[in-house]
């Protein structure tokens, strides 16, 4: 996934072939002290605690001394500026591939960060509307929206630092030019900040990319400082303060009341734990349905058992005289009755983000997984059908298997894993 770099599409991709340029220089005899430098940079760095401050501080200064160092050997003798800073984007790029797993959320607070960003986006989104942000009517178009989202969550299939911020800046250079396009057909003046920003928020709430404030701080730690100027700079700043609005989004800054918010988010929070009304109904129907065939099995195996005792045998005693059912009687709740309660009880929960820790793939999704999960998701996956089965046969009622969809190849999670050239070293 790493060979070639960052989408194209708008620009600021890495150019492949100037990444395969670096990668044949450095096979060259000639380079040979430059690879062992790289390899006792990273087994040094890989062995020592993490710690992000000290750690970008390390990188920033490596990178910075090698790449003066290119000037005086051979591989590069002759280069041209354009050459020697596409060995520079190079060194970066292959220097934090290899780090990546070493650097990437490596603390305890940025995972909680990325969990609490992920549920909150995770709820606005559900009733968020552009006119919650104040986005003129000419200037929405959430069906080209789509095309920016898919931008943005492109973010977790590189490790390069510059291919992250190129997702960044396609998504950005999207928005502007739908801003822009949009202001010549109403005739109104240029688009500014005013008018990116607001459409920017919404844009990455609606995407919802995993671990976003992980790849914020990433980009911020490791990409080279003396290149993240200019048009980068403007449009990585933009996405640090839509990252910080999200934050603090509450009624007010949504024009709402509070109440209407409160609601909204509550109501959000129990559609994801599938506590619709339409489940409801769903639950009761099957409950129902339930009781039927307890019935029948009832009636087929003793013939000789009167209606009254058929009820009784569902814990229900029928007062004929008015036709009204009476408090239930060791009545066994459904599946979905014990369902229904444990997600009414984890509602009360004040954080639910400490509820759902011991599940890390909860929020996942594929391009997020690696070689590495494959493993203890099968083993989850086992013991999650185990209790589901042995939960069902012990309160008796047998239910359909679920379709289970087809798992992403093992060939195909490494193809995404690991810069193939890059491995070769």
């Amino acid at each position: 996934m790493e060979g070639g770099g960052g989408g194209d599409a708008f620009g600021y991709a890495t150019a492949p072939l100037a990444w395969h340029d670096f990668l044949e220089r450095m096979r060259q005899p000639s380079a040979a002290e430059f690879v062992k430098s790289i390899k006792g940079f990273i087994m040094t760095f890989s062995n020592r605690a993490p710690d992000p401050e000290h750690d970008s501080a390390a990188v920033q200064e490596f990178l910075e001394n090698m790449e003066g160092a290119f000037r005086a050997h051979s591989p590069w003798a002759g280069s041209s500026e354009e050459e020697l800073e596409w060995a520079g984007e190079g060194l970066e790029k292959y220097v934090m591939t290899k780090l990546f797993n070493r650097v990437f959320a490596s603390v305890p607070e940025d995972v909680k960060s990325d969990e609490e960003l992920f549920e909150k986006m995770s709820l606005l989104q559900q009733f968020i509307r552009p006119e919650n942000l104040d986005i003129k009517p000419e200037y929405q178009n959430e069906t080209s929206w789509l095309l920016v989202q898919k931008e943005l969550q492109k973010i977790n299939m590189y490790k390069a630092p510059r291919d992250k911020l190129a997702c960044i800046l396609n998504c950005c250079k999207v928005i502007n030019n739908l801003l822009l396009n949009a202001s010549i057909v109403s005739n109104e003046n240029p688009p500014g900040a005013d008018e990116f920003l607001p459409v920017l928020i919404y844009v990455t709430i609606k995407a919802n990319p995993p671990q976003l404030h992980s790849n914020l701080l990433y980009i911020q730690r490791y990409r080279r400082q003396s290149r993240l100027v200019s048009e980068a700079q403007y449009f990585f700043t933009n996405m640090l303060s839509a990252e910080s609005f999200i934050w603090n989004i509450d009624a007010e800054s949504l024009s709402m009341d509070e109440r209407d918010f409160q609601k909204k988010m509550d109501l959000a929070r129990e559609h994801l734990l599938g506590l619709t009304a339409s489940s409801e109904n769903q639950d009761n129907q099957t409950n129902f349905d339930v009781r039927e065939q307890k019935s029948q099995a009832n009636r087929n195996s003793d013939v000789n058992l009167s209606s009254k005792d058929n009820l009784q045998g569902l814990g229900l005693d029928m007062r004929r005289g008015n036709d009204v059912i009476d408090k239930p009687v060791e009545r066994v709740q459904s599946i979905s009755d014990l369902e229904k309660k444990g997600a009414a009880e984890l509602l009360k929960e004040d954080d639910l983000n400490k509820k759902i820790q011991e599940y890390p793939f909860l929020f996942a999704r594929a391009g997020d997984l690696t070689v590495a999960d494959v493993e203890h998701l099968l083993n989850s996956y086992k013991q999650l059908v185990l209790k589901y089965v042995a939960l069902s046969q012990g309160m008796g009622v047998n239910l359909e298997t679920p379709p289970v969809q087809s798992m992403q190849t093992v060939s195909d999670l490494e193809a995404s894993d690991e810069c193939g050239e890059c491995s070769k070293y």
